[in-house]
């Protein structure tokens, strides 16, 4: 199975350049979306020609901010909106697939932002998201897949002693939080696949980032421990242009 994910940074902006031919030739089973910046009906909308598609959606109460989406060849068993605790459920971060096998979980995790001023809101994030996907995997296997906002290891980031404990994405508690999520029972599909591989997710628009490569690997596809001997490939696809991110990759059996 080929699993795609992407923060597309506004699904209109990418819709209205080439995402749809960009889609069709990743051809994957399986294809989540962050940061789509619209309502469910809007993301409908954008992706209405998609056929032979299942779209699902969970969108934040305020209007042009965050949201995900998952588009499946098949159809999920069924769909779970959020973690269930109000106080992180009004940003349509986590929306949820069931299928026979395996739950896929989608998610946009909060940036601590300028001055980190929400740090301590991420860092009481990470440990309730950690704890819905233990309670998921309780069940089933379990993938997740998105915007982490976190460089884990040095390597993972071009600049990583300029950035550490100064910059958001790359403070001690963030690097904890996602300890605490792999911790779970969860393995970094790309670094088991390429433990030594330099190569970034995101490349900021500002200051020549992606021509001058200083990047940061901030997007994962966390595949569950009991499946790892199942994963066949894990990729970056750096060449592919239309957001800030760069759509990430797995190929798992199951």
């Amino acid at each position: 199975m080929k699993l795609i994910s992407w923060n597309v940074n506004g699904i209109h902006a990418v819709v209205g350049k080439s995402f749809l031919q960009q889609f069709a030739s990743m051809d994957a089973d399986i294809f989540c979306i962050q940061e789509t910046k619209a309502q469910d009906d809007q993301v409908a909308e954008a992706l209405s020609s998609l056929s032979g598609y299942h779209i699902h959606s969970n969108s934040a109460e305020k209007k042009g901010y965050s949201g995900v989406a998952i588009i499946s060849k098949k159809e999920p068993i069924s769909i779970i909106n959020d973690i269930g605790i109000i106080d992180h459920d009004m940003e349509g971060r986590v929306i949820t697939a069931e299928f026979d096998s395996f739950y896929l979980v989608n998610v946009y995790v909060p940036n601590s932002g300028e001055g980190l001023k929400r740090l301590e809101y991420r860092s009481e994030w990470d440990e309730v998201f950690s704890n819905f996907l233990a309670s998921l995997r309780q069940k089933k296997n379990v993938i997740v897949t998105g915007d982490f906002n976190v460089a884990h290891q040095a390597i993972d980031l071009a600049r990583p002693k300029e950035n550490y404990n100064k910059t958001s994405g790359y403070t001690q508690v963030e690097i904890d939080g996602m300890d605490k999520i792999l911790s779970k029972g969860f393995i970094d599909s790309y670094r088991t696949v390429h433990p030594d591989k330099v190569q970034y997710s995101f490349l900021s628009a500002r200051f020549g980032a992606r021509a001058k490569n200083l990047g940061w690997r901030i997007d994962y596809f966390l595949v569950d421990e009991r499946l790892k001997e199942n994963i066949t490939d894990a990729f970056i696809l750096d060449q592919e242009l239309g957001s800030d991110h760069c759509p990430i990759g797995v190929t798992v059996g199951i």
